[in-house]
């Protein structure tokens, strides 16, 4: 009998100095601003507590034509919840109703409220803060980089770019013109006669790739989308061309992008990295090789550990105060 209860003491004793388990992540939808009727909003991801927590900050792609604040990557949600880290993730107004400036806007005026009034809605400290965000969101991450005054800590681009008028982007897609040919009354079937931010009830995403495929078929992303004509117009173009603004003030950037992108090219991220070389900006580049957008098709060890270095880059980057 005291042989046993002695035991039930070591189970409760053991039970007791067990690593606590991280506190779940409770998401909050805040509006970080309205422009006529339309609502701009951002989920913040955080323990359900007041302690002050450094931030992760998400923006989603989608070509700038489609997705929304919902698309955060289950990885990043959960390295937030484990290191005890908010995340933010933003909306913004997309294209064509609204043109690139009036984008970058919306991500400007996003930053000017967390770093505003994060600290006393969500208990973030916005002097550690990481950006991050996938394809259109990578280069707006990019942006980042060369528009706010206070520095994030880092940024972090998934097969991200950093201009708007490469041929890429202003010529025919011989990849995407194998596919079934979109028709220009079917494409504008989605273009809305009011801005959206792809968060609205009944946000027709596949209407929207179809637009997309549209654009790229015929070499019309770039006029369409940032209001500019790339020929014309080139010189309005520099400024939101990340590429073509690195200074030796710039984030620390890490770069993922696989070697077999169809949709984004592989050089973009070469692009970028060779800027960052030039300009002795802090960097890492992580090719994976064989893979396309999105690290799709690529061996899925090396997928793995790309993924795994993000994480850890961003984990380095919010460690010090």
């Amino acid at each position: 009998m005291l042989r046993a209860s002695f035991a039930a003491l070591v189970v409760l004793a053991s039970a007791s100095v067990s690593p606590a388990q991280p506190a779940p992540l409770v998401k909050k939808t805040y509006t970080y601003k309205t422009v006529g009727d339309v609502k701009i909003g951002a989920d913040v991801h955080r323990p359900d507590d007041t302690t002050v927590r450094p931030v992760v900050v998400w923006i989603h792609g989608g070509a700038l034509i489609l997705g929304n604040k919902t698309g955060v990557p289950r990885n990043l949600l959960d390295l937030c919840r484990d290191e005890g880290y908010a995340l933010v993730s933003i909306d913004y107004r997309l294209a064509p109703e609204v043109k690139l400036p009036e984008i970058i806007a919306d991500v400007d005026d996003a930053f000017a409220w967390i770093q505003k009034d994060g600290p006393k809605l969500f208990n973030i400290d916005p002097n550690r803060m990481v950006v991050a965000g996938g394809s259109a969101g990578g280069y707006l991450t990019l942006m980042t980089g060369v528009r706010l005054k206070v520095k994030p800590k880092a940024l972090v681009a998934y097969w991200g770019y950093g201009d708007v008028d490469g041929d890429w982007y202003t010529k025919p897609s011989e990849h995407y013109r194998k596919s079934p040919l979109v028709t220009k009354e079917d494409a504008y079937k989605a273009v809305s006669k009011t801005p959206l931010t792809g968060s609205e009830p009944g946000f027709d995403g596949k209407a929207r790739g179809r637009l997309y495929l549209y654009f790229r078929q015929n070499g019309l992303w770039t006029k369409e989308v940032t209001g500019f004509d790339p020929v014309t117009d080139k010189k309005k173009l520099d400024p939101y061309c990340p590429v073509r603004n690195v200074t030796k003030d710039y984030p620390p950037t890490l770069l993922i992008h696989g070697t077999e992108d169809t949709d984004v090219p592989y050089q973009l991220s070469v692009d970028m990295a060779k800027e960052f070389m030039l300009h002795k900006v802090p960097h890492e580049f992580v090719t994976v090789k064989g893979a396309g957008h999105g690290l799709s098709g690529g061996d899925k060890k090396l997928v793995a550990e790309a993924h795994d270095k993000a994480l850890a880059f961003i984990r380095t980057h919010l460690k010090n105060k």
